[in-house]
């Protein structure tokens, strides 16, 4: 493989991962192609409020927040004034289909953490200081223009993800006391999730848990900053994007996340991603 050929390659790579180096009085965004990306924050300095899938995470200095692909997540609207410094990364699943190929699963933490409902962990310093000093690898060989530096930025990634495992495996307790939730509302986010092709009206999940319709919208709007219906529709639209990037047809992707109506369907995907099934199934 000629300088050239590996250039281009590496560059392609690129593409399946992206970061942005957060400071002072930055706003945290989060990528607008979050649904296929698993998420890496790792904080240097500052104190923000970060709420995943209900659950509301107080982040200080030397803590990494790991999220999942289609986990619902956004700053808590009170923290987006305070200052911070953080790395944050967005993978695309395809970035860690290059690592199978050696039997390394480098999602092995993401998954984890989702399941354990505790994305919240913090480093020792010593490991702190080396996963600090590989993103600023990253960044530094993706701004200059020299010979193989998308390839010591790729290598520094795939480090980056290593040390992030093991660091995370090593931790004996999770941050447990960083972490506000409220058991009811995970238990109705659990049955969302096991039940998004089922009918899941405001009604119908209230009756599920024998609780009043008002009380359900009022603590599931608190805990997770959307409603009932718009997790609802961001969840199966999540899994929609899902399935026509992976090349299923729009039909199928439709029926299979639970739309019951087709032009409904239609409508809240383009709103949502800004353009229509057809166009996404296309470019992808």
């Amino acid at each position: 493989m000629n300088n050239q050929t590996q250039i281009q390659h590496y560059k392609k790579v690129e593409q399946f991962y992206k970061f942005h180096h957060y400071h002072y009085g930055q706003p945290i965004h989060i990528c607008p192609d979050k649904y296929s990306f698993y998420e890496i924050y790792i904080f240097a300095s500052g104190n923000i409020s970060y709420i995943v899938e209900g659950c509301t995470y107080q982040i200080g200095s030397g803590d990494i927040l790991l999220i999942s692909k289609d986990e619902t997540h956004y700053p808590d609207p009170h923290s987006l004034n305070l200052s911070c410094e953080c790395f944050v990364f967005w993978l695309n699943e395809t970035f860690f289909t290059y690592l199978y190929g050696i039997r390394e699963d480098l999602t092995a933490c993401f998954k984890d953490a989702s399941t354990r409902n505790y994305r919240l962990f913090r480093s020792n310093k010593i490991q702190m200081n080396k996963i600090w000093k590989v993103c600023e690898t990253i960044e530094s060989e993706q701004k200059n223009h020299e010979l193989g530096n998308y390839i010591i930025a790729y290598s520094s990634m795939v480090e980056l993800l290593v040390l992030l495992n093991r660091a995370y495996y090593e931790v004996p307790d999770i941050i447990c006391k960083n972490i506000e939730k409220n058991k009811q509302i995970n238990r109705v986010i659990t049955y969302i999730n096991e039940h998004l092709t089922e009918e899941l009206t405001l009604e119908h999940i209230a009756k599920q848990f024998h609780i009043s319709k008002y009380h359900l919208s009022h603590q599931f709007k608190e805990y997770t900053g959307f409603s009932p219906y718009q997790y609802i529709m961001k969840k199966r639209l999540s899994a929609a994007y899902r399935m026509l990037y992976n090349g299923e047809s729009v039909t199928f992707a439709c029926m299979e996340s639970g739309f019951s109506d087709y032009s409904n369907f239609l409508k809240a995907f383009k709103r949502e991603f800004g353009r229509n099934p057809s166009e996404f199934a296309k470019s992808s």
